[in-house]
């Protein structure tokens, strides 16, 4: 191919992968703003009914359901730079072979381990629902378990572990010359591998839904707003260490308030 018609290939490439992820997150999005509304307007039944009694297996199904489908409306859009590139470098290296089966196996693999983490959140939640520390709302009713939370995620902001895993998830194009693999096997593996990492960079900020309200729309937006920035910002990593120091005199506080 010429070089105007390679540019041609790229750029309908990026739009398509861009479509396609603008078109996910946007349902996700729906689907969650949706189950927030139904819990909101009836507590006591739906949804909201797990908060009531014990869970059956079809509860646990639909709060994993819900768990999973938000993990994608929030990390999508901060998992994008990373698809995008993945997407034009096998473009550049394959040539005329399509790029788009292996991006879609490479996004399987990223949802794969957010799925994993999706099912250990809904299993906290069951503990926690047990041992009747959750609101409807799915807010901790526990200022020593909120501060305790809060505590962790802003130590672990400075920690090593996650200072290396969003290093990974700032440079794309550094995770794949260091990660790459062939065929959709090797995109399926990579996708593993980064979902991999950002899961370590961001778990502890998601467990602090368990804190804000895992319903509330307002404090999943501002975790995935700030996920994003971590990930994109120019001084993203001096973001992260700033918000840790917010979040340990947060929960500070609540712990102090706690044993009062």
């Amino acid at each position: 191919m010429s070089a105007t018609d390679v540019n041609v290939v790229h750029r309908r490439d990026r739009v398509v992968v861009l479509s396609g992820l603008a078109g996910v997150t946007a349902l996700s999005w729906t689907y969650t703003i949706y189950v927030a509304l139904q819990m909101s307007a009836m507590p006591m039944s739906g949804m909201g009914m797990p908060q009531w009694r014990p869970w059956g297996a079809v509860d646990f199904f639909l709060m994993f359901l819900m768990w999973a489908v938000m993990m994608v409306a929030m990390m999508v859009p901060s998992a994008s730079p990373m698809i995008v590139t993945f997407a034009s470098v096998h473009r550049r290296r394959l040539g005329k072979e399509d790029s788009l089966v292996p991006t879609a196996a490479f996004v399987a693999g990223y949802a794969l381990v957010w799925g994993a983490f999706s099912l250990a959140a809904t299993l906290a939640q069951w503990g926690l629902h047990q041992a009747a520390l959750l609101s409807p709302m799915m807010v901790t009713t526990s200022p020593l378990l909120g501060g305790l939370l809060l505590v962790t995620a802003g130590a672990y902001q400075w920690s090593g572990l996650k200072h290396a895993c969003l290093s990974k998830c700032r440079t794309p194009l550094g995770f794949l010359l260091t990660e790459w693999r062939e065929g959709n096997g090797g995109a399926l593996v990579m996708g593993l591998r980064h979902g991999g990492f950002c899961t370590g960079c961001c778990w502890a900020l998601m467990a602090l839904l368990f804190v804000g309200g895992v319903m509330n729309l307002l404090w999943v937006a501002t975790i995935a707003a700030f996920v994003l920035a971590e990930k994109i910002a120019p001084r993203g990593l001096r973001v992260a260490r700033v918000a840790g120091l917010g979040l340990i005199a947060w929960g500070g506080w609540l712990l102090l308030d706690g044993v009062r």
